[in-house]
């Protein structure tokens, strides 16, 4: 019998991946960064949502449908160190990171289809 309890638990023990990533455009070469604590299941949710065809990023969403999910490649761009404290914030370094890649990308509008400094999506 499976013990859901405990799968719960184990997966919260679980240390997810976390940085910058970006969504990019193999036809383009237009990119989506963003940013996110858990960098595994950001990759499920967002291929989800544009599949689904209900993406908040309008351009995004526009050239998914015209181009199609084989047009488009998931990266991971940086990841930040784990810590060795479990309670450890990564907010502030997720910041300073998705700084730095907002920064290779200028200007956003011509490179990017982000509209916004801010790219943190969870």
């Amino acid at each position: 019998m499976i013990d859901k309890k405990k799968l719960k638990e184990d997966y919260k023990q679980i240390v997810h991946a976390k940085g910058v990533f970006a969504l990019r455009n193999k036809v383009t070469g237009r990119v989506f960064l963003g940013s996110s604590l858990n960098l595994k299941n950001k990759d499920v949710t967002l291929k989800m949502a544009l599949k689904n065809g209900n993406h908040f990023n309008f351009a995004l969403q526009e050239d998914w449908n015209k181009f199609g999910e084989e047009a488009f490649e998931y990266e991971v761009l940086e990841t930040l160190e784990i810590k060795e404290d479990p309670n450890y914030n990564y907010s502030e370094d997720l910041e300073i990171l998705e700084m730095l890649w907002i920064d290779k990308f200028q200007p956003l509008s011509e490179k990017t289809y982000n509209k916004k400094e801010k790219i943190r999506l969870s």
